[in-house]
């Protein structure tokens, strides 16, 4: 499933948020300046992204084909459901094991008759310091669709909250641990948390590089610098959750390659390991994906 090279885990290249959120800068869809973007990430290294738009957020599989094809991008696609206020109206009419079956659907048919089948269920989230009850029904349900398929499960933590209280979940439905990654555990900005999360089995994301609104870098290359040198390189993954216009580059944000042109450079500065860079970047992601 993965190319031979580096892997982005928790990114977007087409999504809307805007009508929740009434800001028309959560509709991503530049095609033309993310292809150019992400041909930049190809030629660096980046040979794999797992776009984690799923149903609700404006999933749009022919997007991401096209452009895979212009860059030679291997993106892997997602399936479920997100979080609340961001759910189609029959999250909350469906139970648990139906829901599933879509997902398993998606993961062996394909989806929405583009014969792409989901590589992924997620990312499915929880709100912040609590899991609503429309939220708890998708945990359960890709659960039941993980159990079916043993396809990795990627989540949401909103401000990093929950992610220990999503891993008991997943333990009471017998999900294999090394199949999920727990995601925003950057916004936690506690190394102590990420840490503990680790010792459960899980792996876990620093996927808002970049997002220093939330939290500084200087903050999230010390907790990444820290948790390396402990020797948790190999439970830790990397990304940068570009989720809006003014992201990119071409509108005056970071663009999706400062994880490579920034972030990278600087663990290295900070005495960082070559493995452990290789690790999150390329070893880590394919154990997920079982290859």
């Amino acid at each position: 499933m993965l190319k031979d090279g580096y892997t982005y885990m928790h990114e977007h290249m087409r999504l809307d948020l805007s009508g929740v959120k009434k800001d028309q800068d959560c509709n991503l869809d530049c095609y033309d300046e993310t292809l150019e973007e992400i041909k930049e990430l190809f030629s660096m290294g980046i040979k794999n992204i797992v776009e984690v738009t799923n149903i609700g957020m404006e999933r749009d599989i022919s997007y991401i084909n096209r452009l895979g094809e212009k860059s030679g991008m291997n993106f892997i696609v997602s399936t479920g459901f997100y979080k609340e206020p961001f759910l189609p109206e029959y999250v909350y009419e469906k139970n648990e094991k139906e829901l599933a079956q879509i997902m398993i659907s998606e993961i062996e048919k394909g989806i929405d008759n583009t014969g792409v089948k989901a590589g992924i269920i997620g990312e499915i989230g929880t709100s912040n310091n609590e899991i609503k009850d429309s939220e708890l029904k998708i945990f359960k349900a890709a659960s039941i669709a993980h159990l079916e398929t043993g396809k990795p499960i990627t989540t949401h933590t909103t401000l990093g909250t929950m992610g220990k209280e999503q891993i008991k979940i997943f333990r009471e439905y017998g999900v294999d641990l090394n199949k999920v990654i727990i995601g925003h555990t950057d916004l936690t900005g506690d190394e102590g948390y990420i840490e503990d999360l680790i010792n459960k089995g899980v792996y876990v994301e620093i996927d808002t590089i970049g997002k220093i609104k939330y939290l500084s870098d200087e903050k999230r290359l010390d907790i990444v610098n820290k948790l390396c040198s402990k020797g948790y390189s190999e439970r830790m993954v990397l990304s940068m959750d570009i989720t809006r216009k003014s992201h990119m580059k071409k509108f005056g944000g970071i663009g999706y390659t400062y994880l490579m042109n920034y972030f990278i450079p600087e663990l290295l500065k900070m005495n960082v390991k070559n493995n452990d860079i290789e690790n999150m970047l390329r070893y880590n992601p394919l154990k997920i994906f079982g290859e």
